[in-house]
């Protein structure tokens, strides 16, 4: 116990630079303090206790505006920064080492019981702040999800995903060192759209330029013909 514990606290000191010393993060955090209600709180789910469970999960949710179903299962070192607004659905999983920023929903697209609803996050997955990862399907190991993302498909391992609609903006078939991505930004890496938007403008800019000076040209055209017209006349 005490030594997931040691671990646990590790690893918020490893990903956030505002963590200070182990008492800090052991009295002043409650992402740590939502993992550890529902280890009680699951705990009681499986040992057939369920509205107590469900009770203590509910306390959780008022102590440190995280809510995590009992039925859940996380992992060894997550970390769950801020935290304020995460849910995290009835069948979800989350691997070990994941990150999981504020406002984050793992969400069920289904409303049948008995089945997986809640998507697996894979080991080390980074979910950035205000992402929807909403069914039942897997989120690769190590990948990241954009702030704001709404993810409705399974995700590749290293992927990393945007938008709305998730679309993904790296191949995740690329070997890159292991990094930590906090709030899962990726540098050096630009969304594809966002590419082709930005090449669609730069034409249109090169054709508001021809056009300006196929105008000019026409323009003084006009005047030389205009000019060679009075020296006709007189």
């Amino acid at each position: 116990m005490f030594k997931k514990l040691r671990g646990d606290i590790g690893c918020i000191l490893e990903r956030d630079p505002a963590a200070r010393s182990a008492w800090e993060v052991l009295t002043c955090y409650p992402g740590l303090h939502a993992i550890y209600i529902h280890k009680l709180s699951r705990w009681l789910w499986l040992n057939h206790l369920r509205w107590l469970g469900r009770f203590t999960s509910n306390l959780g949710r008022w102590l440190t505006g995280i809510e995590i179903h009992p039925g859940a299962k996380i992992g060894c070192c997550v970390f769950i920064d801020h935290g304020m607004g995460v849910v995290i659905g009835e069948t979800a999983e989350v691997g070990d080492g994941c990150t999981i920023y504020q406002g984050v929903t793992l969400g069920g697209t289904s409303l049948y019981r008995g089945e997986k609803r809640h998507p697996t996050l894979g080991e080390g997955v980074v979910v950035g702040a205000g992402a929807k990862v909403l069914g039942g399907f897997l989120v690769g190991n190590g990948a990241r999800i954009g702030s704001n993302a709404v993810v409705v498909k399974e995700v590749p391992a290293g992927a990393t995903v945007v938008g709305i609609p998730g679309r993904l903006v790296e191949d995740p078939n690329i070997k890159q060192a292991e990094r930590f991505a906090a709030y899962a930004v990726v540098q050096e890496h630009d969304d594809p759209y966002a590419k082709a938007i930005q090449s669609l403008v730069e034409q249109s800019k090169e054709l508001e330029r021809v056009v300006a000076a196929l105008q000019e040209k026409l323009s003084s055209m006009e005047k030389d013909q205009q000019r060679e017209q009075l020296r006709a006349v007189k």
